[in-house]
């Protein structure tokens, strides 16, 4: 059985777009007719120009070779132009292409993935969502209000879940890190007043920044969220360095979680051996594939740390995350986007059931994805997945960020 063909279809979930702009799917077929799918999260260059770069790791490293062969494929992926090191693009097209082999694999074994890295650990993947808008909130008003927040965290818990993210720090910017403004700061600490008050010790709070601080701005801002005792702080400075994340860990009396802009064992061994974060987040289809992941998970273990598997992104990443997920000792939890869209794309294969996934002994990534629906949904925006804005942090007017869905503009 080799690897034969290709199809990559670039879908774009239907306003709000919870997910991103758009998600990557590949489809890769085996000379023996079995079909894998996988999914690629890299997004620092579009999809036209990512679809080119998908096309030339399939060529270059993996078609006309065995599905089984993931340690070679890999090897030869992430040497390519005599690098060896981490090339977040590549590597990005590689991990989607990689789950699609591990779909194939299954397939052809009538097994479903977790049951090929070990075995069944966990019966039920713990569960955490995002918070976003209820349907009679007002999509901009949202994100600025603790009290939406609050009653949106409140809505969350009644259905299962024990665990919820946010995010109100501030600016995500292209400036680096900055000093957060004190509107911000105060802003952050009435969410996570207000949605402790809505839950109180039914569920964790998650408190998110995505890299956005300094090492002394985040300091501050931990220092304020401390008394609502958060699970954790989500990458409080530039996931590329190490060093300052590790002197906020020192600092701040919440865990530090981080990952889901790395990809490779090479970029995650860093932080555990430097103690930055005790909990990681790799997501599959950036990170090097189901295979990568689960050795950054056995480093994770050695160093007493745990993983919880992000998802900004489509269904089948959400796949590949959950078979993972089920079979490492070191869960923590795996996020979850509950959409309409995400359902309907892989026929409701995967649900969610009071804030945990039981999946299924189905074989493969168990999903079958419905290829009219995806390609009835294409993209034609010139945007990224996501973006950084270009202005830099409002000290004086306050600042606003909408998560990964911005309200429609009049």
């Amino acid at each position: 059985m080799k690897l034969a063909d290709l199809d990559i279809i670039v879908t774009a979930p239907p306003p709000p777009g919870w997910g991103g702009r758009y998600w990557i799917l590949v489809k890769v077929t085996t000379d023996t007719g079995i079909t894998g799918w996988g999914e690629c999260y890299a997004a620092s260059v579009g999809p036209e120009a990512m679809r080119a770069v998908i096309e030339d790791v399939f060529a270059r490293h993996m078609q006309g070779e065995s599905p089984e062969n993931i340690e070679l494929m890999f090897r030869r992926a992430y040497s390519s132009g005599f690098t060896q090191r981490p090339d977040l693009t590549v590597m990005g097209a590689f991990s989607g292409l990689e789950i699609a082999c591990w779909d194939i694999m299954g397939k052809a074994r009538g097994r479903p993935v977790w049951a090929m890295l070990g075995g069944r650990m966990n019966a039920d993947v713990r569960c955490y969502t995002y918070l976003y808008p209820l349907p009679h909130h007002d999509m901009s008003a949202f994100w600025i209000s603790p009290e939406m927040s609050a009653e949106s965290a409140a809505e969350a818990v009644s259905r299962g879940y024990t665990a919820i993210k946010f995010d109100p720090a501030g600016p995500y910017t292209m400036h680096g890190g900055h000093m957060p403004a004190m509107s911000d700061i105060a802003r952050s600490a009435a969410f996570c007043a207000a949605i402790r008050d809505a839950v109180g010790d039914r569920a964790d709070l998650l408190f998110g920044t995505h890299g956005q601080f300094t090492a002394a701005g985040a300091i501050r801002l931990g220092h304020a969220l401390e008394p609502y005792s958060p699970l954790w702080f989500e990458e409080p400075v530039p996931p590329d360095d190490v060093p300052a994340m590790a002197r906020v860990a020192q600092a701040v009396r919440i865990p530090i979680a981080t990952g889901e802009r790395l990809t490779t064992k090479a970029e995650f061994a860093p932080l555990l051996a430097q103690g930055a974060a005790e909990i990681l987040q790799p997501a599959l289809g950036r990170s090097g594939g189901i295979w990568e992941t689960r050795k950054i998970a056995a480093l994770a273990e050695a160093h007493g740390a745990q993983l919880a598997p992000h998802l900004y992104a489509g269904p089948v990443e959400w796949a590949a995350n959950l078979h993972l997920a089920s079979a490492i000792p070191n869960l923590l939890m795996a996020e979850t986007i509950e959409s309409p869209f995400h359902d309907a794309l892989i026929k409701g294969a995967i649900r969610v059931n009071s804030g945990h996934v039981h999946l299924s002994d189905a074989p493969g990534l168990g999903i079958e994805v419905d290829e009219d629906l995806a390609r009835a949904h294409p993209y034609h925006g010139d945007g990224l997945h996501l973006e950084m804005r270009d202005a830099p942090c409002d000290y004086a007017n306050g600042n606003q960020f909408e998560g990964g869905a911005p309200a429609p503009k009049r």
